[in-house]
């Protein structure tokens, strides 16, 4: 007697909700490209310049956070503002590295000199909310828009270049975030660390917003703060993710960010490591190897040759 079919899957099972914002695709039935001068792999830097509000909201945190004034967090965080984050431009310069500057846009009132230093290096500047103190998903609709618009004209007033992409405060999105980032003019977003190469993703209106790959796990604040790796650890981390991206890039071009902010990488333990790490990446750049590029850029290059 021959075994009975599979019974039908029961109607009775969920739908499980879907993010509506790109299909599914495996990363090895996409279309081939490569990069400027023929490159296969896109390194880029997220430079994290932060500020927290003293004494209220969010913030950074290197101990158990203690009842507000907490002094010692909110002193931590601002070593990178006036020490770490020289000391990571110093090394950039060095190794003539690009990178793309996520700013809070209260730094123009707290350290304007900062984000100054980053506009004359060249620098792209991406936004990433007015300070690093609130969730941007806290916000309804309206106060949303508003925060976008908002950072977008300070930051074309202040530095003369409306950002092209954005960073939400702690990776906090709305159900409408990326519909409302296309709507305020921002091209790209750095919230989705699902994929290792652009992606495009559904708007409401229609308007195009690319997904820009931003890393969490090469990336200080999970790996430092979360897992407590050791500076000379997240410097491996670094070069070892490298090394192996670089040979998958031989079957489809790819992107690797750095995430880095001055508060953790700029403590002098941690930028020792930092500098063989960053030095690795850029011996392979002067071989013609890979293209180091803003997310502005990778974002402007994927565009033309997918869209």
């Amino acid at each position: 007697m021959s075994a009975s079919a599979p019974a039908a899957p029961s109607s009775a099972f969920p739908t499980i909700a879907d993010n509506g914002r790109f299909a599914y695709q495996p990363i090895t039935t996409r279309p081939d490209y490569c990069w400027p001068n023929g490159a296969r792999l896109a390194v880029y830097l997220g430079f994290n310049v932060e500020h927290f509000a003293f004494g209220s909201g969010m913030g950074a945190s290197l101990g158990p956070p203690s009842p507000q004034p907490d002094v010692l967090n909110y002193a931590w965080s601002e070593y990178g503002n006036r020490v770490g984050a020289w000391r990571c431009l110093e090394l950039f310069d060095q190794l003539a590295l690009p990178t793309g500057a996520l700013i809070n846009t209260a730094l123009y009132d707290h350290c304007p000199a900062l984000v100054q230093a980053l506009v004359q290096r060249g620098d792209e500047l991406i936004g990433h909310g007015h300070s690093n103190a609130m969730r941007q998903s806290d916000l309804n609709e309206a106060d949303e828009r508003a925060l976008l618009e908002g950072c977008r004209a300070r930051m074309l007033q202040q530095s003369g270049v409306a950002p092209a992409g954005w960073l939400s405060p702690w990776i906090s999105e709305s159900l409408h975030t990326p519909d409302l980032l296309a709507e305020t003019g921002y091209r790209y977003t750095l919230n989705w660390c699902h994929d290792d190469q652009p992606t495009r993703m559904h708007t409401r209106s229609g308007q195009a917003l690319w997904s820009i790959p931003y890393p969490q796990e090469v990336n200080d604040i999970p790996m430092v703060m979360g897992r407590l790796m050791e500076g000379r650890a997240f410097a491996e981390l670094i070069t070892d993710h490298f090394d192996e991206m670089l040979r998958q890039s031989a079957r489809q071009p790819l992107v690797m960010g750095i995430a880095l902010h001055p508060y953790i990488v700029g403590q002098p333990h941690r930028l020792l490591h930092l500098r063989t790490a960053l030095a690795h990446l850029a011996r392979a750049r002067d071989a013609g190897s890979i293209w180091f590029a803003t997310p502005g850029q990778i974002c402007q290059h994927a565009q033309a040759v997918l869209a």
